[in-house]
């Protein structure tokens, strides 16, 4: 209870004052700086000390960072490289092939316990840095502090305000699977009135197995659960399925995949799958506030907001929050101090908050920023930061690595297309989970 209250007063300070598993290939950009002039003076010359290789897994907020990197060289001297790799291009496998070259970063990011247990003899501690104590949010092992969290990001199932009420279905309903049935059924019955091709934006393809594999398996590991409540990741963890709660997940499952267009649920990806909501082709989109920037770039300006995944039976008044990802260092970097001194920066300087709030559109996990978001759904997210017990824990990066990605989420696609029904949906999850050493 003291974790969940603890959180929830961070997350309400950030909010009050004032955040796992993109959508294009992988893109490398330097910070826009000139080279340092030359001079007779060994001293004068410490290019090579005097950088950091960002390597990330936002494609949508690639641009920003670059951006801000190059603020930050102006501001500095210090060159910063972005790199990024996510979305349709596997960001994990490039990592990997990144250590195995000579074009190891200094900073990469992580996911949870997962990726920490993949990485942890790459990674270095962060000791006495200024950001450390403005945050509650690090990521911790063992006493140690190892990473910068990104943002603070949640999820639920987005929705078109204005079309829900046209189609005269209360939002603030939505916390049942039942209830959601007879939203989806009206709905659809007014497909053609409302101008919509689907009632749902979902994707179960290859390229989007971070949507089923990560972020809707959640809903089984936590949905409907105490804010901490590991009880069925330790199980899993242990091989143990629940069955009865698996069987109830996949009535979820079932009904997302009968209200989706087809097309973009087996072969949508990001753009396709986010830009069906944007253009109001289908009322809502399964996705998080890590949006906006697609959103907001592209002209979408109708109301919306998040109601609850009614992942498991029961009744729902909470969305999955939690700060997904994180900065480490690598501890073969010859640029330790330059990292450190680019993380305080961002953490600490107007800059660094204009950029996380007005330019990323995140929400920062950072307790001094001051700024407000204005992005329609990291607005929503503020609104749920106010409601009693009104967040699910983000639990999905904490299994073993590669479990949801890699082993379960191609199961959805199976599902999806009908090669196997809901029976030997919920089979196959509980044979993959028990095969868990």
């Amino acid at each position: 209870m003291k974790r969940i209250l603890s959180l929830m007063l961070v997350l309400m300070l950030v909010f009050g004052a004032l955040s796992f598993t993109g959508c294009s290939s992988t893109t490398e950009e330097p910070a826009k700086t000139e080279e340092p002039a030359k001079t007779e003076e060994p001293a004068e010359e410490p290019a090579k000390d005097q950088e950091v290789v960002i390597y990330q897994n936002k494609v949508e907020i690639h641009e920003q960072l670059t951006e801000f990197a190059a603020k930050y060289t102006e501001e500095t001297g210090v060159k910063v490289t972005v790199k990024t790799s996510g979305g349709d291009s596997p960001y994990a496998e490039n990592l990997k092939a990144e250590f195995q070259s000579d074009r190891q970063p200094d900073i990469f990011v992580i996911e949870g316990m997962g990726g920490y247990n993949t990485w942890k003899s790459k990674l270095a501690p962060f000791e006495g840095q200024e950001w450390m104590g403005l945050t509650d949010l690090a990521f911790n092992v063992e006493g140690n502090t190892f990473g910068f969290p990104v943002a603070v990001e949640a999820w639920g199932m987005a929705y078109n305000a204005d079309m829900l009420e046209k189609a005269g279905v209360d939002p603030a309903s939505l916390t049942s699977q039942e209830a959601y049935k007879a939203a989806f059924e009206k709905i659809d019955s007014m497909k053609e009135e409302l101008g919509i091709d689907s009632v749902v934006a979902m994707a179960a393809g290859p390229d989007m197995r971070w949507v089923t594999g990560l972020h809707n398996f959640n809903g089984y590991l936590s949905a409907g659960l105490p804010y901490g409540d590991t009880t069925v990741l330790d199980k899993l963890n242990n091989g143990e399925a629940d069955v009865d709660r698996l069987t109830e997940y996949a009535d979820w499952v079932e009904l997302l995949f009968n209200y989706a267009d087809k097309a973009v649920l087996l072969t949508g990806n990001y753009d396709s799958q986010v830009g069906q909501f944007g253009v109001q082709k289908a009322a809502f989109v399964h996705q998080g506030n890590w949006i906006d920037p697609w959103l907001m770039s592209n002209g979408v300006d109708f109301n919306m907001g998040f109601a609850p995944h009614a992942s498991v039976y029961g009744e729902h008044n909470a969305i999955f929050i939690g700060a997904p990802s994180y900065y480490v260092l690598n501890n073969e970097s010859e640029n330790k101090d330059a990292v450190n001194d680019f993380l305080n920066f961002m953490a600490t300087n107007e800059l660094g908050h204009n950029y996380m709030v007005n330019e990323a559109k995140m929400v920062p996990a950072f307790k001094n920023v001051t700024l407000m978001p204005d992005a329609p759904l990291s607005s929503n997210v503020a609104e749920w930061l106010k409601v009693d017990n009104g967040a699910y824990t983000w639990l999905q990066n904490d299994m073993p690595d590669g479990f949801g990605m890699g082993t379960i989420a191609p199961l959805y696609e199976a599902f999806a297309k009908g090669d196997i029904d809901k029976a030997e949906f919920i089979n196959q999850l509980q044979k993959k989970i028990e095969e868990i050493e």
